[in-house]
């Protein structure tokens, strides 16, 4: 399946400063929860095309989740995790 799936991403950077909660993305902790590859000034990632499938939402609902539930669903979803991430920080 070629890829045509956006993800609606404001580019927070809260999934980078938070990466030591998921054990999907532990072994991306500098060792204070945030990944090694995140600009904390720009909240960019210094590795963006060559970041790991995990941070690649549209590639990693293809290739583990899209026979369990919809695009649609899963954005809902990741868009829930993005500001329960978010609110860490408040």
């Amino acid at each position: 399946m070629t890829t045509t799936l956006t993800f609606p991403c404001t580019k927070c950077g809260a999934c980078c400063r938070h990466v030591n909660l998921s054990p999907l993305t532990a072994y991306l902790d500098r060792g204070d929860g945030i990944c090694y590859h995140h600009n904390t000034t720009e909240h960019t990632c210094t590795i963006y095309t060559e970041r790991p499938e995990i941070c690649r939402v549209d590639v990693y609902f293809e290739k583990h989740y899209q026979t369990q539930i919809t695009w649609d669903d899963f954005v809902k979803i990741n868009l829930i995790a993005c500001k329960q991430l978010n609110d860490l920080d408040v």
